[in-house]
């Protein structure tokens, strides 16, 4: 794509799923990339699969942690030009405690939109002046379809990733003079372990039956666009949340 070589990004959340693949295929299009998550480990193993990546704790609840990112790609790579947030809290202790709103639990919806929602503004914050002293840059964050779709279920996950997305039309408008643009993606059921710990066999047959391309998605689907999104194919883009989902949503 054009404008990836050698521009630096960070990505916030990214040591498994859609994260890893997007900072795989930034890496591969001779960028520079840092990936922050809290998941040590699968840094660890991120980091082994393409070694020019560079990797650091970061934890989206964390204002703190935040600075700390940033800091340190603007240290490592002299500037920076663009952020990805592929990070959520999709643990089953959250996901699992996300009931309808009449049994609704306080703390669940609060952690929920403290990573979900406050913690990819934190991150935005913090790297906004970077991104300005180089000029410009792109921020793009994965929304969700459930923002969208009216759920019976899950609804603090819903708000927050709706939240998310009014977001990014507020950041857009922000700083576009600045040449600086801020997008969405709104995957649909995509295959990674944070996603189908929480489906039952029954959920992903009906899922799937909804869908008009005959397969779910895959992170690769979803770091593509946001790869695009963060390229220089995108320049004239902003302030929009794009449905990468198979066509899911269709009505017979």
């Amino acid at each position: 794509m054009r404008g990836l070589k050698n521009k630096r990004f960070i990505i916030g959340g990214g040591a498994t799923g859609m994260g890893s693949r997007l900072a795989v295929r930034l890496i591969d299009e001779g960028a520079q990339v840092l990936v922050g998550d809290i998941n040590l480990p699968a840094l660890d193993t991120l980091k082994a699969e393409r070694g020019a990546i560079l990797t650091q704790h970061y934890d989206l609840a964390d204002e703190a942690s935040a600075e700390k990112l940033v800091s340190a790609a603007v240290e490592a790579f002299g500037g920076l030009d663009g952020v990805a947030i592929t990070g959520a809290d999709l643990s089953k202790a959250t996901m699992g405690n996300d009931h309808p709103v009449p049994d609704m639990d306080v703390a669940i919806w609060e952690r929920t939109n403290r990573v979900n929602l406050i913690g990819p503004a934190v991150l935005i914050r913090a790297a906004i002046p970077h991104l300005k002293a180089a000029g410009g840059g792109s921020i793009a964050a994965v929304s969700s379809g459930s923002a969208f779709n009216g759920m019976p279920a899950l609804p603090a996950y819903a708000a927050s990733k709706a939240g998310l997305q009014a977001l990014i039309r507020h950041v857009a408008r922000l700083v576009g003079k600045a040449n600086i643009r801020c997008n969405g993606v709104s995957p649909g059921l995509v295959e990674t372990p944070g996603a189908m710990v929480n489906l039952t066999p029954d959920m992903r047959e009906r899922a799937l039956a909804d869908t008009p391309l005959p397969r779910f998605g895959q992170p690769e689907d979803i770091a593509s666009m946001l790869a695009f999104l963060l390229s220089d194919d995108a320049e004239w883009i902003t302030g929009q949340t794009f449905a990468v989902n198979g066509g899911a949503g269709f009505r017979d």
